[in-house]
């Protein structure tokens, strides 16, 4: 059905405009975070689609290719299933391979896809997923001249006039762009100019507008195995490759990234030149590194590699569970090693957000799984939206334990992501569990830092990383909402846990660098929250009294183990210098509870 206007054609869709934004409503909602400069919205995408009697016809012509396609690949599955070969593991494994180059010839819209599909076992069996791994995005570079044309109007003046030196062909090519060297005339410094592929964008709001309408039609399917609407996972694509074609907010990124992380030592992010980008065009720092990739290269160039590797975990770690803002593809084309032995990051299109409650149950679920707190563990999904609200998660809860089990082995060294990811996606098919878009982009991103790590060194142990320093924040960060999270963590049914106290400080402990003025500082601050929380004075003397015994034993272990990073005299000064004020703040409290008594 369409209604015609002098200006242009309005298309209503049966079925779709009612509730158009139910679903991405749905999806701000779960992200938990305040975006200012969007990018997406299922109307602007539809208007693009629809706006003008040109984009209808460019619309209806894409969309008839796109089917057509497609239409052919579903016809051999099709046949498949008539011949009872759909199991058959050649014929599953060719199939897999025509489904990676049918997308890479319906283009980049698709590849995406593609690339995201292979990292959601939500959707796509096992076999499949492992065929989709293999999608590039690598293309041949559209003409130079187009490129200096973009340059220019992005710059609003000649070249010559900004650039004194710029590469006549493209360093590297991709689906969305391509990337030119170049030395800034008033400076002398190198620069990256990353420059879109002319009509890339149109073409990719004509296919989001095409998977919406599919989405559309599975929300059916998608509300009875995963649990969720369909539009949303089409939404949760279309905003992030719509965040890649914008440089103005990539830019954004690279500063927020710089912002983060200045004054790292260890980590090294490029500056931007805002002044000289655009929508289309965008100039950077130019890194000059060793790909983390070439291990060759890195073990000529003299760098410490297992202090590299330990860099770049943290600085990840640091990324997801600190800042709520972390790069969404670091493969090894991204990320560059220094000769001064830093990590360097490049390419910030694909960067993913978390808010502060997110962060807190990843941290959640990281405790969980160390303490083998399997129920907790099956709760935090359904905070993180893997699960539906009230889904009863008994059964999931020994799957999760097997899961867990198996992949730990005798010890954490026996444990990698690949593998209890592959037990995962298993456990994702048997169970209406959906994974959301920006937690596909933390699985991607840690499996891809783990595979950067292992190729350097096949004996390094990630978590053996990774859980240290998820300790060390936990039991030293001053954020009161992490020291909150702290005390749910130590308190279970009502009973204080020193088991899963003495566990985190013995894994703090195993990780590199000094914490002893963190641990005398989470001891003073301690302290003074003990003093002034009623509650939890209160749960501090039940912990250390329970089941009608003092816990000396207890508490002589953990001094034990703390003590070596942990200055007593220390804490006890800057507790005594703050004594008046803690006195006069408990007085008060007193007197509050006094007067609010009936």
């Amino acid at each position: 059905m369409s209604t015609q206007t002098s200006k242009h054609i309005t298309w209503t869709w049966p079925g779709l405009m009612p509730d158009m934004r139910a679903a991405y409503l749905q999806l701000q909602e779960e992200t938990g975070t305040c975006r200012i400069n969007q990018t997406y919205s299922p109307e602007a995408v539809r208007q693009a689609a629809f706006g003008t009697r040109g984009a209808t016809l460019a619309t209806a012509g894409r969309v008839a290719t796109v089917v057509l396609q497609l239409t052919g690949f579903a016809a051999r599955l099709a046949w498949d299933r008539a011949r009872g070969l759909t199991d058959g593991d050649s014929v599953v494994s060719l199939r897999a391979v025509q489904l990676r180059r049918l997308l890479t010839r319906l283009g980049p819209t698709f590849v995406k896809a593609g690339q995201v599909l292979a990292n959601r076992p939500d959707i796509v069996r096992q076999d499949y997923m492992n065929e989709l791994c293999l999608l590039q995005d690598a293309v041949p570079p559209f003409p130079n001249d187009q490129a200096m044309r973009m340059i220019e109007e992005a710059l609003g003046r000649p070249m010559g006039m900004v650039f004194s030196f710029i590469s006549e062909d493209p360093i590297a090519a991709a689906s969305l762009g391509q990337v030119y060297k170049a030395v800034l005339r008033e400076t002398g410094e190198e620069v990256a100019i990353k420059v879109q592929r002319p009509g890339v964008e149109p073409t990719v709001l004509r296919d989001l507008f095409f998977f919406r309408i599919i989405g559309g039609l599975l929300t059916r399917w998608s509300l009875q195995r995963l649990g969720c609407n369909a539009e949303l996972i089409v939404d949760e694509f279309a905003e992030k490759l719509l965040e890649e074609l914008d440089y103005v907010q990539e830019a954004r990124n690279i500063e927020d990234f710089y912002r983060n992380f200045q004054g790292d030592p260890l980590v090294k992010i490029p500056w931007v030149r805002k002044d000289l980008s655009s929508r289309q065009v965008l100039v950077m720092e130019w890194i000059e590194g060793v790909r983390c990739s070439d291990v060759l290269a890195l073990q000529a160039s003299g760098i410490d590699l297992e202090r590299f590797i330990r860099i770049g975990v943290i600085s990840g770690m640091r990324q997801l569970l600190e800042f709520g803002l972390f790069h969404g593809d670091p493969h090894p084309g991204n990320i560059f090693a220094l000769h001064d032995g830093r990590i360097a990051y490049v390419d910030f299109g694909n960067v993913a957000e978390l808010s502060q409650r997110n962060k807190e149950v990843l941290i959640d679920a990281v405790v969980h799984a160390v303490n083998q707190d399997y129920s907790g563990m099956a709760e935090d999904f359904i905070k993180l939206g893997f699960l539906a609200e009230n889904t009863d998660v008994s059964p999931i809860v020994p799957a999760l334990e097997r899961i867990w089990a198996d992949s730990m082995g005798k010890s954490m060294a026996d444990f990698n992501f690949r593998t209890v990811t592959t037990k995962f996606n298993e456990l994702v098919y048997q169970y209406p569990i959906r994974v959301p878009e920006r937690y596909a982009l933390v699985i991607r991103s840690l499996l891809t830092q783990e595979g950067v790590c292992l190729s350097i060194d096949p004996n390094f142990q990630f978590l053996a990383v990774a859980y240290p320093y998820i300790a060390r924040r936990l039991l030293t960060d001053p954020d009161p909402s992490l020291r909150s999270r702290l005390i749910q963590v130590l308190f279970q049914g009502g009973k204080f846990r020193w088991d899963r106290l003495q566990n985190l400080v013995t894994l703090a402990q195993s990780g590199t660098g000094a914490v002893a003025a963190d641990l005398t500082t989470t001891v003073s601050d301690g302290l003074r929250v003990v003093l002034l929380d009623p509650k939890l004075r209160a749960q501090m003397i039940l912990a250390l009294t329970e089941d009608d015994r003092l816990h000396v034993k207890e508490v002589q272990e953990l001094l034990r183990l703390v003590q070596p990073q942990l200055d007593i005299p220390q804490a006890l000064q800057s507790t005594a210098r703050e004594l008046p004020s803690l006195v006069r703040q408990m007085a008060l409290s007193w007197s509050r509870q006094v007067l609010a008594s009936p």
